[in-house]
């Protein structure tokens, strides 16, 4: 392998929380029916999507134009608390680990549906640690298609079986395995049978590659 492709959100770093609660703020305001099970529905897909699940609590029609509404407000509110993110916000483990991984040779690419990776990577001082990456902005079909993932491997250079994709979400699991990219899941993903490798820490990744 010469390449690792990242999911950001529950991999690299937790903004889970802050999703759930910009999404409940516009749940709340539309009086649509929203917890914390609902809001894992919304893992690894992108926020036309995931507000479509939400409308599907409510009677209420929405034309396009006030979906793109209600979804840009949600992105508001979510940056907002994005700007509380900072370097500690991320595990000593993952940096350390990305730094073995690039001394190993390996080249490192984000894989991300989020709109918001690079600015997430920012706040968090990790955006150097990358060579490439692919996010919302760069893609027209969001995971479980494998476009994010393909247009990784592209930026890095590399061919899709060369790489491995780490992910936390099953759509990210799937969307892998679509891409023809070999898959190593973390967190719910590790329960996926569909993931090539599975990790109980992030820094097991080294014993993979090694």
């Amino acid at each position: 392998m010469k390449g690792i492709i990242f999911d950001l959100d529950g991999v690299l770093i937790h903004t889970d929380e802050l999703h759930y609660q910009a999404w409940k703020t516009v749940a709340d305001k539309i009086g649509a029916p929203f917890d914390r099970e609902r809001n894992n529905l919304l893992r690894g897909v992108s926020r036309m999507e995931s507000l479509e699940i939400i409308l599907q609590g409510v009677s209420q029609k929405y034309t396009e134009e006030e979906k793109v509404s209600l979804a840009t407000e949600k992105n508001g509110v979510y940056r907002n608390l994005l700007k509380t993110l900072k370097r500690t916000d991320v595990a000593d483990e993952v940096r350390v680990t990305l730094a073995q991984l690039k001394a190993k040779g390996l080249k490192l690419a984000i894989g991300s549906s989020s709109k918001n990776a690079r600015f997430i990577l920012e706040q968090v001082e990790l955006i150097d640690e990358f060579d490439a990456i692919s996010d919302g902005n760069n893609i027209t079909n969001s995971k479980p298609d494998p476009e994010v993932f393909l247009k990784a491997a592209e930026y890095l250079g590399l061919d899709e079986k060369d790489c491995y994709v780490v992910e936390d979400a099953a759509a990210g699991i799937q969307a892998a395995k679509a891409g023809g990219f070999k898959a190593i899941g973390m967190g719910e993903a590790a329960k996926d049978p569909r993931a090539d490798y599975k990790l109980s820490t992030f820094s097991d990744i080294l014993t993979i590659v090694s």
